[in-house]
């Protein structure tokens, strides 16, 4: 469960002179995270996110990323602040874009966070909330990679945690795997992650 995401960020190709300061701000944050800077990454996007109040996307990114620190962390505390930052920012892109069925995702993977740091603790707190987050996300986008992919992995843990056959989730993120070859993100700065994880479970699955 703790190797549920892994993020493929790459470079954003939009040409420097026409760019809105938004544009350049986020262009910039992408540099940052993909030259291994991820904090600095993580202020700039939090100092978008006040500058530019009406867009998600910034706010949809610090929750990414605290996300991210969040999958191997051991202390409590450290966790506790991580995840709660996260939850922070995916509370106000929830407000500016609700019924987002990207945000929708990011939202399942912090509760899955706490998950994998203490299912006996948080399996029956969050696990019904996750599942059903996917369902909704899953009406809201069915040819949306990230949505079939993460809806396909939490049903595959859940599985081997009851000892249920994994097959139809392991056909699932085969087909989540096709639909990352054709998805187009809606803007250069949209999420457009999880390809690489996708065919890591597939393989696994063989």
């Amino acid at each position: 469960m703790k190797k549920f995401l892994l993020l493929a960020c790459t470079m954003v190709l939009v040409a420097t002179q026409a760019q809105t300061p938004f544009e350049k701000g986020m262009t910039k944050a992408f540099s940052l995270w993909q030259s291994g800077d991820m904090n600095g990454a993580e202020q700039l996007f939090e100092r978008i996110a006040k500058a530019e109040p009406n867009e998600w996307l910034p706010n949809y990114y610090v929750a990414q990323i605290n996300s991210l620190k969040s999958w191997e962390e051991k202390d409590i505390n450290v966790l506790t602040a991580q995840l709660g930052k996260a939850q922070e920012y995916i509370d106000v892109a929830k407000n500016i874009s609700p019924d987002n069925p990207e945000i929708m995702v990011m939202q399942a993977h912090i509760y899955t966070n706490w998950v994998a740091y203490d299912g006996a603790t948080y399996g029956m707190k969050y696990g019904g909330i996750v599942a059903g987050i996917y369902e909704k996300a899953y009406v809201l986008a069915p040819k949306n990679p990230r949505v079939v992919s993460s809806r396909a992995e939490w049903g595959m843990g859940s599985a081997r945690y009851f000892g249920t056959d994994i097959t139809p989730y392991c056909e699932a993120m085969k087909n989540a795997v096709e639909l990352f070859d054709t998805f187009e993100p809606e803007t250069p700065f949209s999420p457009n992650w999880g390809k690489e994880r996708a065919q890591q479970v597939v393989a696994e699955c063989q």
